[in-house]
């Protein structure tokens, strides 16, 4: 498309001006420069005049001599250039009016050839000539001078006419439109894309107007498409920030605590509004059964449970997606470690697909609700070992000392039945003696062996349970309990506080029944940096030499205890009085 061109405009204009300033000055130089010639002519016309003068004077005085001299000058300065430049176009008023002149001189020196005498009339006639001459030589100078004013006229009116059309087209096509297309790009600063220019032409400004408006829209257009991606980018990461907590909240909940059914209805519920779902169901199964013990949907949900009552079909079909009954089945097993739990069900329409995002969230809390199940598994297992090992204690508990202790008065009895019979009267006092005796020290022992399976390690740790101990034991004997315990900073295992703690309650009761002491000494330290060493010592009579008669089942217990944590239990009597028992052993965390 051809634009006319503002820039093409000024140059035109402002080559018109300079064409029209150029050419007036040249006129002016030119014809000032031939007028400048005119004065030297005109000055030598009046040497001609005054030497025509002289010449008739000299020869009315009979100077020969002088009148040649006077007519050689007058032929040489006829010999000028600048008379013969004016004599050169014959065409022109000043040329015939030398000619003319220069015939009179002609005439004049015809005379002086033929030694006439030249009157003062001829040279009147010749003067007029030159006058004549000089005359139209002015006229010409006048009229170069008047032909110069004009075309310096002409060209002042014309620059003039320029500057005003050039102001006109200034204001008209350039002020104008970039007062309005400065307005509208401060619309568009201030944010306002709507902003239009309404320049409307085929110069630069158009142009620019055109591309002002294409830009506009093209901004316009961006942004708005800005603001959406932004809004949907926004509503994206709400979304995910509300599905991570969720996943957060879920995975949280496992680790603080176990699940149990109510949380897995707070789970599905949940799940059902941050997935976005219009019907979901989880099926919970036991290991060895296939139909589910527990069907679980989002209480605001309005649809039926599944009816089919049969979980191992859509476990074995595995994850993935299926059409049933003109609905999008999605199924997602609770599976963990070759054992499967259940199974989350997602059904939407047949021509709805769950998107990525809503598989990855279903299928991470059917992970999750599966390591739930995995751990609630796993903890039940442990209380079962736990029960088991128990019961093996008691038993084991039993069998050293109430076992023993019947049996002895088992044999007892059947020695008092036999001196019955004999009427041994001996026998029968020391068999009741014996009785008696027996059954104190089985009383005695059952009372320990309830006091030990009442004994527990809370969550306070083994040296609360210790300063329990010491105070029980203070309050039993006069003896002065002395606990020094370093093992703060050492992780201990359950079942190693429990055998230490019934290590130091049997010794400590050992030296409240016999010691006859007043000082107990109880340590716990590390003193290498590796193996634990417990010692136990009092300031009493010492044990005496037949230390396996002394509660007997007591000491088992120990020995028995301390094989259980590895170690070794050591019982000796102290030089300066008192009894030691000491026992070393290295605990499990440096076994790793």
């Amino acid at each position: 498309m051809k634009t006319t061109s503002i820039i093409n405009l000024f140059r035109v204009s402002l080559a018109v001006i300079v064409i029209v300033a150029s050419g007036s000055a040249l006129t002016g130089f030119l014809l000032l420069e031939k007028s400048e010639k005119d004065a030297a002519v005109i000055n030598a016309a009046g040497m001609h005049r005054m030497l025509a003068f002289e010449l008739v004077a000299a020869q009315q005085a009979n100077q020969p001599g002088e009148v040649a001299r006077i007519a050689a000058d007058i032929n040489q300065r006829w010999q000028h250039p600048l008379v013969e430049f004016h004599t050169a176009d014959p065409a022109t008023n000043a040329a015939t009016t030398a000619v003319i002149a220069r015939q009179q001189w002609q005439k004049l020196e015809q005379q002086l050839n033929d030694n006439n005498v030249i009157s003062y009339d001829e040279t009147q006639h010749y003067v007029t000539a030159l006058q004549n001459f000089v005359m139209a030589l002015q006229q010409k100078s006048e009229q170069r001078m008047a032909l110069v004013r004009g075309a310096l006229a002409v060209s002042a009116f014309i620059i003039v006419g320029v500057f005003f059309f050039l102001l006109y087209i200034v204001r008209r096509r350039i002020d104008d439109p970039l007062t309005h297309i400065m307005g509208v790009c401060r619309r568009l600063i201030q944010g306002d894309f709507t902003a239009q220019s309404k320049v409307k032409s085929d110069d630069e400004l158009g142009q620019l107007s055109s591309a002002l408006n294409k830009m506009s829209d093209t901004v316009s257009y961006f942004y708005g498409g800005l603001e959406r991606r932004v809004a949907q980018q926004t509503a994206e990461l709400s979304r995910k920030n509300r599905v991570l907590s969720f996943l957060y909240d879920t995975a949280r909940s496992i680790i603080v605590h176990s699940y149990d059914y109510a949380n897995y209805q707070d789970v599905i519920e949940r799940l059902y509004e941050v997935g976005e779902v219009d019907d979901i169901e989880l099926c919970l199964l036991t290991e060895e059964g296939s139909r589910p013990f527990l069907q679980m949907q989002p209480r605001p949900n309005s649809k039926e449970p599944c009816s089919s009552q049969n979980c191992a079909s859509c476990i074995k079909a595995g994850p993935g997606a299926s059409v049933i009954e003109d609905k999008m089945v999605y199924r997602f097993v609770l599976k963990r470690e070759d054992q499967e739990y259940g199974v989350l069900i997602v059904r939407c329409d047949k021509n709805a697909t769950l998107a990525p995002w809503q598989q990855q969230l279903m299928a991470s809390t059917a992970d999750q609700l599966a390591l739930s199940q995995s751990l609630k598994t796993e903890e039940e297992q442990v209380r079962r070992l736990a029960l088991m090992h128990e019961r093996t204690v008691i038993a084991r508990e039993l069998h050293d000392s109430l076992a023993q202790a019947l049996s002895y008065l088992k044999i007892q009895v059947t020695r008092l039945q036999k001196a019955v019979e004999k009427e041994d009267r001996e026998v029968i006092d020391d068999v009741s003696t014996e009785l008696r005796e027996g059954l104190n020290a089985a009383y005695k022992q059952l009372r320990e062996l309830l006091t030990t399976f009442r004994l527990k390690v809370d969550g306070s740790g083994l040296y609360s349970a210790l300063q329990t101990t010491v105070k029980q034991l203070s309050e039993q004997s006069e003896l002065q309990v002395h606990l020094d315990y370093r093992l703060n900073d050492i992780p201990l295992a359950p079942h190693e506080e429990i055998h230490l703690l019934q290590i130091i309650r049997e010794a400590s009761q050992n030296a409240v029944n016999h010691s006859e002491g007043q000082n107990l000494h109880i340590a716990l330290t590390q003193p290498t940096g590796s193996d634990i060493e417990l010692t136990i010592s009092d300031d009493g009579v010492g044990i005496p030499e037949s230390a396996e008669k002394l509660n007997h089942y007591g000491l088992a217990i120990m020995q028995e205890r301390s094989r259980n944590l590895g170690g070794d239990l050591d019982m000796r009597r102290r030089e300066q009085g008192g009894t030691e028992v000491s026992f070393r052993f290295t605990p499990d965390y440096l076994l790793q």
